[in-house]
Order: structure tokens, then C-alpha cells, then sequence
């Protein structure tokens, strides 16, 4: 029989990320190195004929733009007019998830989820992030103050976790 061997864990007093949950849908750039470059969904490819509420359509008006992003799968949030919570925009947008990478240099026409708190993870960091975006409101999109939750990225051990406002402790499907 092979032997398997324990897995290595991270310290859990190591940096973390939050940054807002936005509520719009999962959305996806590949660039590849001979400038190939296709769009995506959580769970499939999408084109401007079989699109997922526009995105795959504004990517490729956007392609230009967008190849800066550089070779790679590029994730994000595209959210807004008529996505989920809408936020009360009049527009759709696109927000990058790599925070540590897309900070200033990026694409004009992408944002970037905003950032509630980087440094140390220590026990409240969870519950004062939670109570800012509850207190504050969308950092997102000013004067939102419903919005949906934290996403918390612990760097060590390459792993998010989500919370949200409303119904947390109910997986997705009973929540609705």
C-alpha cells in the first residue's frame, strides 16, 4: 500500500484579505499566450450569442482594452443594472477579484472588489468588517445599504470563505 502523507496547514495568524461580496454573477477572462481570448461563467464558457446578462458581449467590445490584463484566466464580479441586487446602478461593471494585483494598473474599463481590511488575521476581524458594510453600506456602490457580504481570503492557506448579512447560516438553497 502507498503511503499517504498528512497534508501541511497554515497558521491561522497569517495575512488575510476581505474585501466586499458583490451580487451579481461570476465572470471570467482567458487570455491565452497567442492572444487567444474567450469568456466564461462559473461553470461554462459563454459567447455573445449564449451569453450570461451581457458580459461575454461586453468583454469582446471591450477586447482591447481587456487584453492588457495579460495572458491568464482573469475572475471577477459583473454586476450591476439587472444583475441580483442591482445596487441602483444604471450600468453593468466588471470587478476583479485579485486585489493584490489589480490595485492601479488595470484596464479602465474593470474595477476591482473593494478591499474592508489586510493585515493579520485576528479573532474580530470577521464580525468588524461585517458591522463596517452593515454600518457603511456598499463600498462598492455608495449609498447601497443592502449589501450582501464578506468575502474573507486567507493568504497562507490559499482559501476564501464567504459571509453574508442576511441568512448566513442557511446554505443557498433554503435561503431564497
Amino acid at each position: 500500500m502507498e503511503f499517504k502523507k498528512f497534508p501541511k496547514m497554515a497558521r491561522w495568524s497569517r495575512e488575510i484579505i476581505i474585501t466586499e461580496k458583490l451580487d451579481g454573477t461570476n465572470a471570467s477572462i482567458f487570455i491565452g499566450e497567442n492572444g487567444e481570448f474567450l469568456t466564461g461563467g462559473r461553470t461554462r464558457w459563454i459567447t455573445p450569442e449564449n451569453d450570461n446578462f451581457g458580459f461575454s458581449k461586453w468583454a469582446h467590445e471591450n477586447k482591447e482594452e481587456l487584453l492588457k490584463l495579460g495572458a491568464g484566466t482573469h475572475f471577477g464580479e459583473w454586476w450591476g443594472l439587472g444583475i441580483q441586487r442591482n445596487y441602483g446602478l444604471k450600468e453593468k461593471r466588471f470587478s476583479l477579484f485579485n486585489v493584490h494585483r489589480w490595485t492601479d494598473s488595470r484596464p479602465e474599463c474593470c474595477g476591482v472588489v473593494p478591499v474592508i481590511y489586510s493585515g493579520i488575521n485576528y479573532a474580530g476581524a470577521v464580525d468588524d468588517a461585517m458591522e463596517k458594510l452593515i454600518s457603511n453600506g456598499s463600498f462598492a456602490a455608495e449609498g447601497f445599504m443592502s449589501p450582501e457580504g464578506i468575502v474573507l481570503f486567507h493568504v497562507a492557506a490559499q482559501t476564501g470563505f464567504k459571509k453574508t448579512v442576511h441568512k448566513d447560516e442557511q446554505p443557498k438553497s433554503l435561503a431564497r
